[in-house]
């Protein structure tokens, strides 16, 4: 990464380094066993629209893409594909080379060129490609300077001057680039059979600003309408009952049992999580309503803990929520809980700020029911989770239905889901309990030493399954970090 863009990272937030770069601590007894091998890759850019426009405007000349690279309609970015490299959890870098190849022709003011082995690299915050001018080709020339991000989507650009001399104007030397995107290419997951299945679900995408497509549905198979109330209900009053359903975030559930975190996570109080190491189910709503303000304050019952790193009976990670609120007022909101972090707890925390499809409330046979309600963590919600997401990283939405009667009935939540109780199966929840000592990706075996501040912004999301994995060991250590630190404090 550029100089100018590395920063001192203070241990508050070094869960975050730990989850997006991994740390030195990650003890890797060799060489070979830093790199992770990374496949499935696109690389989105656009060079720089104004040079775009004057090939295919003034130079009446034209972009041809080749060997899997695609150009975005209207003359828009490129896309090289098929991606591979590795990352450096000891350097704490990727580097990935793309497939495809472009050529830029035009007759009219006599160019012909070719950029291929289009190549990203995080440590030297760099775009390569081998240049192709007049009939010679010199590799890896480097055409731009990256600000390297951590969801690795619209990061700015800065022309080299190399890039001036292969787009022939030394006005481009410097100059500000189209933004540049490096993701995994998704592929679709399986739809998740309805039934309580024990097979366990496909590993998940980590990326934090994905919807998961294969997390097991919350809505009810039946479709039997309710029988309305009597009267009906008032316009505002009490809350009689509810269910909030929401699943933290999926990549942080997939951490904790598909990781090398090697743990477990257990729900009680009432909460249930669905199969397949899916979403939680908050209970016994009680609050209160009022349509004609569209406002509601809903808590709910229920707790889930998070458990992962175990040492001789020690955990480095030991996260409990417990006492959700949610509280809408119009088309807007936040969602509260009580957290506990390693026997420290703070009471009403702010997680995350709560945004609705639609400012108003209705209610429909005496139920208020609000589907996926965009949920961003805040920046007490990051501190809470130790710095493992950023704040303003989306968080998997949240579904909340409340009653506001005593006849009210309402929706059914995931048949397939479990309440209370430990014990556990990779995988799958037995007794209300996620467990599992999976180690696909795996290969830092134990964890030693401290955090290194690297100030590096790889996300683990854009790192795939398999390097996630890796990554996330370095969080173990920063729990454990935080937590000699806090009994250092009170010796």
């Amino acid at each position: 990464m550029a100089a100018n863009r590395r920063r001192p990272i203070a241990l508050a937030a070094a869960c975050a380094t730990a989850v997006t770069l991994g740390a030195t601590a990650l003890a890797a007894t060799s060489a070979s066993a830093a790199e992770v091998p990374l496949k499935g890759y696109e690389f989105t850019w656009g060079i720089k629209q104004s040079y775009r426009t004057y090939v295919t405007g003034m130079a009446a000349g034209s972009f041809t893409p080749e060997g899997g690279a695609t150009q975005a309609k209207d003359n828009g970015a490129f896309t090289f594909v098929n991606g591979t490299g590795t990352y450096d959890s000891e350097a704490h870098t990727v580097a990935l080379g793309f497939e495809g190849s472009l050529k830029i022709v035009s007759k009219l003011h006599g160019f012909e060129l070719a950029l291929s082995d289009v190549k990203f690299d995080s440590k030297a915050a760099r775009v390569t490609a081998d240049v192709t001018k007049s009939g010679t080709t010199q590799q890896d020339v480097p055409l731009a300077e990256v600000t390297v991000t951590r969801t690795m989507t619209d990061m700015a650009t800065k022309l080299t001057k190399e890039a001036g001399d292969v787009f022939g104007s030394s006005s481009y030397s410097g100059a500000a680039g189209d933004p540049l995107t490096v993701v995994e290419k998704k592929t679709e997951s399986p739809t998740p059979t309805p039934t309580g299945s024990t097979t366990p679900s496909p590993t998940p995408s980590t990326t934090p600003s994905t919807t998961p497509s294969g997390t097991p549905s919350t809505t009810p198979s039946q479709t039997t309408s309710p029988t309305p109330s009597g009267t009906g209900a008032a316009t505002k009053g009490e809350i009689t009952d509810g269910t909030l359903g929401w699943g933290v975030k999926q990549s942080f559930r997939t951490y904790v049992v598909d990781g090398v975190a090697k743990g477990k996570i257990t729900v009680s109080g009432g909460a249930a999580q669905a199969s397949g190491n899916g979403i939680f189910t908050f209970p016994d709503a009680t609050g209160t309503y009022d349509t004609d303000e569209d406002t509601l304050k809903a808590a709910f019952k229920g707790s889930v803990n998070f458990k992962g790193h175990e040492t001789n009976g020690t955990y480095g990670l030991d996260l409990t929520l417990s006492d959700l609120k949610a509280e809408v007022d119009g088309g807007s909101g936040k969602l509260t809980a009580d957290v506990e972090s390693l026997g420290k707890k703070s009471a009403d925390v702010t997680l995350a700020e709560l945004k609705p499809k639609s400012a108003d409330l209705t209610a429909k046979n005496d139920v208020i029911t609000l589907d996926d309600v965009t949920t961003t963590l805040t920046k007490a919600g990051a501190e809470a989770f130790g710095g493992f997401y950023q704040a303003g990283a989306e968080l998997d939405p949240v579904d909340l239905s409340v009653a506001l009667s005593d006849d009210a009935e309402l929706p059914d939540p995931d048949p397939t889901s479990s309440n209370g109780g430990t014990g556990g199966t990779t995988g799958g929840t037995t007794g209300g309990t996620t467990g599992g000592a999976g180690t696909t990706g795996s290969t830092t075996g134990g964890v030693t030493g401290g955090l290194a501040s690297t100030g590096s912004d790889v996300p683990v999301g854009a790192l795939g399954a398999a390097a996630a994995a890796t990554v996330a060991a370095g969080v173990g250590v920063v729990f454990a970090v935080r937590r000699r630190a806090t009994d250092a404090t009170q010796a």
